[in-house]
């Protein structure tokens, strides 16, 4: 299955993805820093990134464009508890190929990384 790395700052959060995802056979790991979400990624090229928008130091996107430059071929999905059409458009603009809302439905996640990981 795919390698899969997951950057929330509320650790339980990450957990939570993590278990859901594991039980369909992925292997992933969580992180809640970004800097050390970022170096995995440059070392692991992951298949897909699971990060949250709003975080410690900097912000998804931030993660995500800086993502981008150590891994250009990850996919990414964005997590977020407030969903906005900027936020959205910003992602989408720097390579994020979905988003999720939070509190995070584990049949929607799914659903969401399956297609991510197909295109």
């Amino acid at each position: 299955m795919a390698r899969i790395i997951v950057l929330d700052d509320v650790s339980d959060q990450g957990t939570l993805v993590k278990r859901i995802l594991e039980r369909k056979g992925h292997e992933v790991t969580a992180f809640t820093e970004e800097e050390e979400a970022i170096n995995a990624a440059a070392k692991t090229a992951p298949d897909l990134a699971i990060l949250d928008i709003k975080l410690k130091k900097m912000t998804g996107v931030e993660v995500l464009e800086e993502i981008k430059k150590v891994a250009p071929s990850v996919k990414v999905i964005m997590l977020t508890g407030y969903p906005t059409l900027e936020t959205a458009r910003e992602s989408v603009r720097l390579g994020a190929s979905d988003y999720c809302v939070k509190p995070i439905d584990k049949d929607e996640l799914e659903s969401k990384v399956e297609e991510v990981l197909a295109m």
